[in-house]
């Protein structure tokens, strides 16, 4: 098992973002977390990479209560830019080695380099698709154990989804565990392997889609109207 979330629960002041969740992640395998805006994915992400502690509930890492050093091993991409603006796209892949020490510079360069951003791209010149591949390059270049990657796919134009998910599967393996948020559900059908829906911060349903495909033959869509 590679994370076992148990009755998480999570309070921002007067409102709870996530509800008594107990969700377990397999590695590697591939989860698509799926739900409406403001129904505590992100929530979810951010205690699953480290940065905030649940109110109440346990998050167990391969076996042991998620720690500091953990971190080392979880790469999570945020929806929020997060590059400074004066960088370069060779300044993005020497600030990630300084923090990150599973860094693949080789990795980073030829990842910007097959998708069109060149060492010396600004980043506060990059239109919104630029900046998402710039930030899918610096995650996944990273030899992490667990990724998440919260809404990747966001806003920006088909050709540039298609790199982004073929970047995913080719980094995808058996040693490695990827969640990925998203409300395009066609665009991640074909590659992930279970489907995990919550709402108002409830865990609703686990869907192995192999297994409901072979029974009900129902579509990622489907099972999502359906459910939800």
């Amino acid at each position: 098992m590679m994370m076992e979330c148990k009755g998480l629960t999570k309070w921002f002041g007067a409102k709870k973002a996530i509800e008594d969740l107990t969700l377990n992640l397999d590695k590697g395998k591939i989860y698509g977390l799926l739900g409406e805006n403001g129904s505590g994915k992100t929530t979810w992400m951010k205690m699953a990479a480290g940065l905030t502690k649940p109110s109440r509930g346990e998050i167990l890492y391969e076996g042991h209560p998620l720690c500091y050093q953990d971190k080392a091993e979880i790469a999570y991409m945020s929806t929020e830019p997060f590059f400074y603006d004066f960088m370069n796209v060779a300044d993005v892949g020497t600030y990630y080695g300084d923090f990150f020490s599973d860094f693949d510079s080789e990795r980073y360069t030829e990842m910007t380099e097959a998708m069109g951003l060149t060492r010396e791209m600004k980043v506060r010149n990059l239109s919104s698709g630029m900046n998402a591949k710039l930030k899918i390059a610096a995650t996944l270049a990273r030899d992490a154990k667990l990724c998440l990657l919260d809404e990747p796919l966001n806003g920006i134009d088909y050709k540039a989804r298609e790199e982004i998910i073929e970047l995913i599967i080719r980094a995808a393996d058996e040693n490695k565990t990827f969640v990925i948020s998203t409300h395009l559900l066609e665009e991640i059908e074909s590659f992930i392997e279970y489907a995990v829906f919550i709402r108002e911060g409830r865990l609703v349903d686990k869907v192995n889609l192999e297994s409901e495909r072979m029974k009900t033959g129902r579509s990622l869509t489907d099972i999502y109207v359906d459910i939800m």
